[in-house]
């Protein structure tokens, strides 16, 4: 089974996007600028430099749709698409009822039971998800003010081929924002399609590096920003990692 089709992703998920920090996180002590990292991949990213109350956003790999919620406080159209069947249900209910029930592993079999909750002030009429390939989106989805495609690279077989749509998804003017961890697995991407990691012809590949080179062409890189995020396993055991954004304005004329 595709591991995010699992119970166990399933939760960590829910509670990564949605979990109060004394829900993920009970120590002073441990990592909490990490906290809040799908809410943070909206609010610390894009340039607010202009009315979007009739935009349109899309969330490109956005899991269990946290950020797609955000996204509608700035937009009036929020499209939020993953590869994942389960997340995008999980996020469905979300959007109906604003509210889903789930358990988070504490110790061995043993969970709590919490309750993921979209703030009460977004507008969840904005907001829609649907299931899709990001290396071959539906045709008809248009042209959008902003696109968010938040650790979603490193978990494709061919994420070129998820750059060479972004083009045609960003309007003239619009902003595209990018984060990603960089962490490059056989498990998830051929070697041959790491887009950094790696080194060729005797030159070290950064992911950076090639994100640069697939979207110059019609992109302008604004800047770059660290964004740590912290993932839940179970009471005891958590993955800390830091994030890459950058952050990318649509050139007027390529």
């Amino acid at each position: 089974m595709n591991l995010y089709e699992t119970d166990r992703l399933l939760s960590e998920y829910l509670l990564f996007h949605y979990g109060a920090p004394e829900e993920v996180l009970p120590w002073e002590f441990g990592p909490r600028s990490a906290l809040g990292f799908a809410v943070r991949a909206v609010s610390e990213t894009f340039e607010e430099d202009q009315p979007l109350d009739e935009g349109r956003a899309l969330d490109l790999g956005c899991a269990v749709g946290r950020s797609s919620f955000e996204l509608a406080r700035h937009c009036g159209e929020v499209i939020g698409i993953d590869f994942s069947h389960r997340f995008v249900e999980a996020a469905g209910g979300l959007q109906r009822k604003g509210a889903l029930d789930y358990d988070r592993a504490d110790e061995g079999t043993l969970t709590t039971r919490l309750v993921a909750r979209v703030p009460s002030e977004i507008d969840r009429s904005r907001v829609r998800f649907e299931t899709g390939d990001a290396m071959a989106l539906r045709e008809g989805l248009g042209v959008f003010d902003r696109v968010l495609a938040a650790n979603l690279l490193c978990r494709l077989s061919e994420p070129r081929r998820c750059l060479e749509r972004f083009a045609g998804l960003v309007r003239p003017g619009g902003q595209l924002v990018i984060t990603t961890p960089g962490t490059w697995m056989d498990e998830f991407t051929p070697r041959d399609h790491w887009l950094g990691g790696v080194e060729r012809a005797g030159v070290r590949v950064t992911t950076l590096a090639s994100l640069r080179e697939a979207l110059e062409p019609a992109f302008e890189l604004r800047r770059t920003s660290d964004l740590p995020f912290l993932i839940r396993e179970h009471a005891r055991k958590f993955q800390w990692s830091v994030a890459q954004a950058s952050v990318w304005r649509r050139k007027l004329k390529p």
